[in-house]
């Protein structure tokens, strides 16, 4: 494994060192609890989105129904310990090993398909998980939820505190960073982008395709339950409403926008559209008037715009920045060199 300056990018250590060092002087920037609440969901929803990245942007596996996973994980964790009083810490992990067998044993079956059928069949899941939990009202509370879920505690400190919570929210997702990008610079990260290049060339090699395209399915599965559990104790509240389509529409909709090839492309993604989201139910409620999903219709645009003028994303102006920046030192490098008495360079 390389170490904390090396799994990203090679020669972009330093882009971490300064994520961290904005992530930890933020709050002291931040002056309402609406913002500090946006910032922590932020955080909970890049642990799910950088999941995807892998998924999507990597192996080239499409999903339309990560809001399934992410629900798992948020009721495991809420039924666990409001119902059988189970360790708040245990009732995660139970949770993700839980959503992890559950998303390899779909997904053995449901990989097998390609395309936009493998999109629709990623919808039939989440439709069937919101289905159970709209359903199964003794365990889950049905439409009207399940409250009472208890706050965090961490070896005495209180992640009921905003602060607190803030900082170990995002503390886990720099550890999924990590994680994830010794995943992409490993020989399993190579096989996966070799996948999403040419699934038949791989197979021909005789590597087998569908072992690797169903573990990064289950562990992108896992990152979501890990942020549905974080997510039910820091709300408390829990709503099939949370957990529907609609809600993995719009992570599909953050990872594309941001960059589906790149893991902070998730991220950048993940803030635009979530700030983008909160914006438009202020102008569509206060000043249009205007009720229901609102949002879908702003999605599906941004979507047709994104694939037709930048289709990889908002993060590929930085790479066209950093090429611009190459180009413009290499051509000042060679106006700086000493030309001899033939004229030559």
């Amino acid at each position: 494994m390389r170490n904390a300056s090396q799994v990203l990018y090679p020669g972009r250590g330093k882009g971490l060192v300064i994520f961290i060092i904005l992530i930890a002087l933020l709050p002291l920037v931040v002056t309402t609890q609406y913002i500090f609440t946006l910032l922590i969901l932020l955080g909970i929803y890049s642990i799910i989105t950088i999941g995807l990245s892998l998924l999507i942007g990597y192996a080239g596996q499409i999903s339309i129904g990560h809001a399934a996973f992410y629900g798992i994980g948020a009721y495991m964790s809420a039924i666990l310990t409001t119902k059988f009083e189970i360790s708040a810490w245990f009732a995660i992990l139970l949770g993700m090993g839980m959503t992890f067998l559950l998303a390899y044993f779909v997904g053995v079956r449901v990989l097998k398909l390609k395309g936009h059928i493998l999109a629709l069949a990623t919808i039939a899941i989440n439709i069937i998980v919101y289905t159970i939990l709209n359903g199964w009202t003794a365990m889950t509370g049905g439409a009207l939820g399940l409250g009472g879920i208890p706050k965090l505690n961490l070896l005495g400190i209180d992640l009921g505190n905003q602060l607190n919570f803030y900082y170990f929210v995002w503390t886990i997702v720099v550890f999924i960073i990590i994680f994830s990008s010794n995943i992409i610079r490993s020989n399993v990260g190579r096989i996966l982008r070799s996948i999403h290049d040419s699934e038949t060339g791989v197979t021909a090699l005789g590597v087998q395709v569908s072992k690797y395209k169903v573990l990064i399915f289950a562990i992108s599965a896992t990152y979501a339950s890990l942020a549905g559990s974080l997510y039910a104790h820091y709300i408390q509240f829990i709503s099939p409403a949370t957990f529907n389509v609609s809600f993995s529409i719009l992570l599909l909709v953050m990872v594309m926008v941001g960059g589906v090839h790149s893991i902070w492309g998730a991220m950048i993604g993940t803030v635009a559209i979530t700030f983008l989201n909160e914006g438009i139910r202020y102008v569509s409620h206060n000043y249009l008037h205007v009720s229901g999903e609102v949002e879908i219709i702003v999605y599906g645009f941004i979507i047709v715009v994104m694939m037709i003028f930048m289709p990889n994303g908002i993060v590929s102006l930085f790479d066209r920045f950093q090429k611009r920046k190459n180009e413009h030192e290499s051509d000042s490098g060679l106006d700086l060199k000493p030309v001899d008495a033939k004229g030559g360079v």
